[in-house]
């Protein structure tokens, strides 16, 4: 049965996809160069357990909506990287030029359904996701990516109103290209979405609210199911989530999933460097 996005019944998705939501953002861009994290290198083999040290990691995605953490924990897992004697390249979701963003190469990469189709999309971004995963293993580096699976050229898919099926094989394919990295994609997830964005709002200020509404909200996505003001974002992001959701459910790559509404941050970049064998760096807190 094809499951698609692109209903206009309701704004919810659960009326649509049959989802169970239990189941399972940055300013405006300005030029950020994709940052080496430590210099002096000394190779550290004590650092890494039996396991990873047989299962390096080429490549780690920080996944999660916006205001979840993804920049900072980015940092972090690149800093750890390196101080077990493995070059890390931190890529911010601002970093321009990005080596995988496709609305980079459009006019209007603020609003791309101006100048593309979904599909156009969605190939280009294959294909600069390609050239990366094959520049990526030429190299010594472990890129740690703020975003780009999901939270990059999907949302605007997503944004364009592209359907479920779209997304789904977009993001299959995604994962076919970067599968010889064996990536570890970390999903950082919040259960209450609302909560969530209400909380970022409140930090971030009202004209970071206003920048996110005139961005997103101008969406064919948007429009045509009438998603004004916070209240609309609260709603975009309660669907984009669901999305995501489905999406890590069905990602066949190395993946962890970190509830971390608690914002118990030291326990869960702990579990994360864990998870990466890197069990002999001192913590990050």
């Amino acid at each position: 049965m094809s499951i698609t996005l692109d209903g206009v019944a309701s704004t919810r998705l659960p009326d649509r996809l049959g989802l169970e939501q239990a189941r399972l953002g940055g300013q405006e861009r300005r030029p950020e160069t994709a940052v080496r994290i430590g210099y002096n290198i000394q190779m550290n083999c004590g650092a890494l357990t039996e396991n990873a040290a047989s299962k390096n990691h080429r490549l780690v995605i920080i996944e999660g909506i916006m205001g979840s953490g993804k920049s900072t924990t980015m940092r972090i897992v690149a800093k750890a990287l390196e101080d077990a004697g493995r070059p890390a390249l931190a890529i911010h979701e601002r970093t321009d030029p990005h080596p995988v963003r496709a609305t980079d190469e459009l006019e209007h990469w603020f609003e791309p359904w101006r100048d593309s189709t979904a599909e156009q999309l969605a190939h280009r971004a294959v294909s600069r996701w390609r050239s990366f995963a094959e520049e990526t293993q030429r190299s010594g580096y472990v890129p740690v990516l703020d975003g780009q699976l999901f939270h990059g050229d999907l949302t605007h898919l997503f944004l364009m109103e592209a359907s479920f099926d779209e997304l789904a094989a977009y993001c299959e394919r995604l994962a076919q290209v970067i599968e010889p990295l064996n990536p570890l994609v970390v999903y950082l997830r919040q259960q209450d979405v609302e909560r969530a964005v209400r909380i970022v709002c409140a930090e971030r200020g009202e004209d970071w609210v206003k920048y996110q509404v005139d961005w997103k909200l101008k969406g064919p996505y948007a429009v045509r199911r009438n998603l004004a003001g916070l209240e609309g974002l609260i709603a975009l992001y309660q669907d984009y989530r669901l999305m995501t959701d489905a999406l890590y459910d069905r990602l066949r790559l190395n993946k962890m999933v970190i509830e971390n509404s608690e914002r118990d941050w030291a326990r869960y970049n702990q579990q994360i460097l864990e998870r990466l064998g890197l069990e002999g760096v001192p913590r990050a807190n």
